[in-house]
């Protein structure tokens, strides 16, 4: 009996130096090949329902972003965002078929009254991607950004 408690100590303390020798070092890496380059995409966006100038600014030229101002086309025409569609406020309504479904799309005015009404409205007319923009053209022009005449 006691032979056999003596071989299953020794065995016992050659499985726990074994088992020390083996996990004390790591696997080699296994060399991957390359991955093929997946072509560049921009990443999704994740905007909340109102955006300050500078987030419009870093976006506004995105294949999946739309930019309308909704001021009358004198006001437009004082100045206004670059590469924005003018779509007066009153015009919305009628002109539902030019804003994209698809893309997320900024709205934008004076100060950011009248595109906070026009945003609610498009999301009532069942829009979801909608964003008022902060401040409106006041905001974009005491940032510094951009306006076009």
């Amino acid at each position: 009996m006691k032979k056999l408690h003596f071989i299953l100590i020794v065995a016992l303390l050659v499985a726990m130096a074994l088992l020390a020798a083996c996990g004390g070092q790591a696997a080699a890496p296994v060399a991957e090949a390359p991955a093929a380059e997946a072509p560049a995409t921009e990443a999704p966006l994740d905007l909340g329902p109102t955006v300050d100038v500078q987030t419009v600014a870093d976006v506004k030229d995105r294949d999946d972003v739309f930019v309308i101002d909704v001021r009358e086309q004198w006001e437009y025409d004082e100045g206004h965002i670059p590469g924005v569609t003018l779509i007066p406020m009153n015009s919305v309504p009628s002109r539902l078929d030019e804003i994209p479904k698809d893309k997320e799309v900024i709205v934008t005015c004076r100060s950011g009254n009248r595109s906070g009404q026009v945003t609610q409205f498009l999301r009532d007319q069942g829009f979801e991607n909608i964003h008022n923009m902060e401040g409106g053209i006041l905001a974009w022009e005491a940032a510094g950004l951009d306006v076009e005449k």
